[in-house]
């Protein structure tokens, strides 16, 4: 099974990103994105949100490994950021990542 970081770095590379250009539209340099793809560091929620929507990631690929890795966009989806945090939040919860 591969962990977070791997998922990670497999989206990266999915999107035809480098490290350095993923950090800057996330907010964050290149080293920071590297230790997250080495399961060093996590990414904030914010982040997490930005790359779940500005790149329609699926949270549950992103967080355990299961189904898609991007959404198939809908109609009707139209999340705004606090909601988007509210989802994340019971997602790291439900995986064990947060208290």
């Amino acid at each position: 099974m591969t962990t977070q970081g791997e998922r990670l770095k497999n989206i990266r590379r999915k999107l035809g990103l480098s490290q350095a250009e993923l950090g800057e539209k996330l907010g964050f340099s290149k080293q920071y994105l590297s230790n997250i793809e080495a399961d060093r560091n996590l990414m904030n929620n914010d982040k997490l949100v930005k790359l779940l929507v500005d790149f329609n990631v699926n949270i549950n690929y992103l967080l355990a490994g299961v189904g898609e890795m991007f959404n198939t966009p809908t109609s009707n989806e139209d999340f705004r950021n606090s909601e988007m945090i509210s989802l994340i939040d019971e997602a790291l919860k439900r995986h064990g990542l947060i208290k």
